[in-house]
């Protein structure tokens, strides 16, 4: 069965923090009448760091739309190929075992897709098939996780290579005012992830089931008006409520699978902001610490898009992984509104003589409920601890 194998992750070498955000806020925006709201929001987010792909004095700068997707273009070959090398060494594949490559990203747009230019420079086979996926958002992490599933259980011997590029700075657009876009500047970051999906062999989640969902009458919720200057991303105020309505289809696809969404043992989920996160463990019956490892992906990072559940994943297996089949769930949330939702077990690797200690303790009798109240009492762990994440309640929420 397919395997998703540890991802690769690479960020921007560009920072800005929480506090040079609201600054900068405060700064630009000092006439205007909801600069209050917007400043609470932006704190709200429990978003600490974000990585640029260019220094702030020229993201605030919009040279034209033309000169912001050339730059997308020049960044995107300058960075995404060490992330596939990496996320190749971590599946223990080369580029000849490559049979589909899965390229995702919303923040710029190139036609041939940028996996005609892989193929052609890091000498990927010439029948490697191609995917691009450009419309979905932030839930394209997860429906290139998905699709690779579909493709490996079709083809049991094939690999895929997914990439996820997002440089959600070059949208950013001086004349949006409204508070939604104010929000979204002190939101989202860039990153770029790479991983492999091995139809047989590797280490990592194996993939069991797959669903999508998408909530009806939605479509203008999350969105990109396009015009002469670009892409405009627009927000409403209703997507932070969406997770009562996402929590359940996460129940369903479960259920179909016999287990149950309230009583798995990791947590793979799209971190778009703390209230998206605090709405699913309520609606779960979960605690906070359930949603660690997007927490830290927020925390860190900031909302990178579809990279966010490689970046999740990341952490769980920069722990140690979890115990042999252990039970997780990995869910995107995107334009639509769409939840891309896979569940599979951990297929742990050879052990070593240094092994750490799983982060994700599943032996035995005891429930993965059972466990959530221990979490619940105990507070945070050593990771927790390790990479500072926000539990603080707000209603600064992204796509």
């Amino acid at each position: 069965m397919a395997i998703l194998c540890r991802p690769a992750i690479a960020v921007p070498e560009h920072v800005i923090t929480r506090e040079e955000t609201l600054e900068l806020a405060r700064t630009l925006h000092a006439e205007h009448p909801q600069l209050p709201l917007a400043l609470r929001l932006i704190g709200n987010t429990g978003v600490a760091t974000r990585h640029l792909v260019q220094p702030i004095e020229e993201t605030l700068q919009h040279p034209g739309f033309e000169v912001r997707n050339a730059r997308y273009e020049q960044e995107a070959k300058a960075r995404v190929p060490g992330v596939i090398r990496e996320a190749l060494d971590h599946a223990q594949v080369t580029v000849d075992e490559i049979d589909l490559i899965v390229y995702v990203s919303c923040t710029g747009f190139m036609m041939p897709s940028m996996t005609a230019w892989l193929i052609n420079t890091m000498n990927f086979r010439s029948d490697t098939r191609q995917l691009p996926i450009s419309q979905l958002g932030c839930a394209a992490g997860g429906a290139a996780i998905n699709r690779a599933h579909d493709f490996c259980t079709a083809y049991p011997d094939a690999n895929v290579l997914i990439v996820a590029c997002e440089f959600c700075s070059l949208l950013y657009q001086p004349t949006d005012l409204e508070v939604g876009n104010l929000l979204s500047n002190g939101l989202f970051g860039d990153a770029l992830a790479a991983a492999v999906v091995r139809g047989r062999g590797g280490n990592g989640v194996r993939l069991a089931s797959n669903g999508s969902h998408l909530v009806p009458d939605t479509e203008a919720w999350i969105s990109y008006g396009v015009r002469d200057t670009g892409f405009h991303f627009r927000l409403d105020k209703r997507v932070p409520g969406t997770m009562p309505v996402l929590a359940p289809a996460m129940e369903a696809l479960a259920k179909e699978h016999e287990w149950d969404a309230a009583d798995l043992d990791f947590y793979i989920v799209h971190a778009g902001g703390p209230r998206i996160l605090d709405d699913l463990c309520s609606s779960l019956g979960l605690p906070p610490e359930a949603t660690r490892y997007s927490r830290a992906t927020l925390t860190e990072r900031g909302n990178i898009a579809s990279a966010v559940v490689f970046d999740a994943l990341e952490r769980l297996f920069s722990e140690g992984g979890a115990d042999d089949e252990a039970r997780g769930i990995i869910a995107g949330f995107g334009p639509g509104i769409t939840a891309e939702i896979a569940l599979g077990n951990w297929v742990a690797a050879e052990p070593d003589k240094d092994e750490r200690k799983p982060a994700v303790p599943v032996s035995s009798p005891v429930s993965s409920k059972a466990r959530n109240r221990a979490w619940q009492s105990a507070g945070s762990t050593s990771h927790a601890a390790e990479r500072p994440v926000s539990s603080q309640p707000g209603d600064g929420q992204g796509g």
